[in-house]
C-alpha cells in the first residue's frame, strides 16, 4: 500500500509528548490532523501556532477513557470531514512503582488510557473505514509489553493488552481494507517520563538513550503511507524483545543490572 495524498489523521493524547509531535509533523506534509485530548488549553494554544503556519488542523476536547465523550467526539469528526484516513491511539500513561506502591485508582487508571480509551475509540472508527473500505489504524504500544520489567507491573500489563488487542483486530479486518499497526517504543524524552517515573532514578539513567520524541513522530507517520504491522524501537531493544522470547530466563539473568534502572 503506497499513498501519499493529504490524509485526515486523527490522534489522541495530541497535546504533548509524542501526539504533539504528530500533530505539528503530520500538517507540515499536508495532512489534515483531527487533535484530540482533554486540554482544550493546550490544543488552543497547537491549532493557534499551526494556523499561524499556514498550516490546517481541527480540534476536539474529549475524555478517550469516557466511551460517551469518544462516540460523541467520532460523531462530531465525521460530520466534519468526508472520510477518515487514519486513527493514531496514541493517549497514555503510566506510573513506575513497585506492585505494593501502586494504588489501585493508578491501576485503574492505566487499564483505562492504555487499554479502554483505544478500544473504545476504535469500536467508533471500524464501521466508518469499513463502508469506505479503507483505514489504518495505529496503536501505540511499548517494548515494556514485550519485556516486562521491575516497576512496570500493570504498565507492563496493560501495553501487553494492547498488543493482543491490536494483532486480533489486525485479523477481524484483514479482509475490509483496513491496516493495522502497533508501534512498541523504548523510553521517549517527553513529559510521560517526568509524571511516571517518581524517583527521577529511571530518567537519568536511562537519558543517554532515550529516543527524541520528533524520532518517533516521523517514524510512526511513515506507517501511514506503507503500514505493516510493527515498528519496534530503537532497534537493539526489538533484537532483545526478539531473544526474550526465546530464552526469557537467559535475558531475565542476563539483563538483570539494566532491568533494574527504575
Amino acid at each position: 500500500m503506497l499513498h501519499t495524498r493529504p490524509k485526515t489523521i486523527m490522534i489522541t493524547g495530541a497535546s504533548s509528548g509524542i501526539g504533539k509531535e504528530l500533530a505539528v509533523r503530520a500538517a507540515g506534509k499536508g495532512h489534515h490532523p483531527l487533535l484530540i485530548s482533554r486540554s482544550r488549553e493546550k490544543l488552543e494554544l497547537l491549532k493557534e501556532s499551526l494556523h499561524q503556519e499556514g498550516k490546517k488542523c481541527s480540534i476536539y476536547t474529549a475524555d478517550v477513557t469516557d466511551e460517551a465523550s469518544c462516540k460523541e467526539t467520532a460523531a462530531a469528526i465525521m460530520s466534519e470531514v468526508d472520510q477518515l484516513d487514519v486513527v493514531i491511539n496514541n493517549a497514555g500513561t503510566g506510573v513506575f512503582s513497585a506492585v505494593e506502591d501502586i494504588r489501585t485508582e493508578e491501576a485503574a487508571a492505566m487499564l483505562n488510557v492504555n487499554v479502554f480509551a483505544p478500544f473504545f475509540m476504535t469500536k467508533q472508527v471500524l464501521p466508518v473505514m469499513k463502508e469506505q473500505r479503507h483505514g489504518i489504524i495505529i496503536n501505540i504500544g511499548s517494548q515494556a509489553g514485550k519485556i516486562a520489567t521491575p516497576k512496570a507491573s500493570f504498565y507492563a500489563a496493560s501495553k501487553h493488552a494492547i498488543i493482543g488487542f491490536s494483532n486480533a483486530l489486525r485479523q477481524e479486518v484483514r479482509d475490509s481494507g483496513i491496516y493495522v499497526s502497533v508501534v512498541n517504543t523504548g523510553p521517549v524524552r517527553t513529559p510521560f517520563i517526568q509524571k511516571a517515573d517518581r524517583s527521577g532514578q529511571y530518567e537519568k539513567s536511562a537519558g543517554p538513550w532515550m529516543l527524541p520524541a520528533d524520532k518517533v513522530a516521523e517514524r510512526v507517520l511513515k506507517l501511514t503511507i506503507r503500514p505493516r504491522r510493527e515498528l519496534n524501537m530503537p532497534w537493539w531493544m526489538d533484537i532483545v524483545s526478539r531473544l526474550y522470547r526465546i530464552w526469557p530466563g537467559l535475558i531475565e539473568k542476563a539483563g538483570k543490572r539494566w532491568f533494574q534502572k527504575k
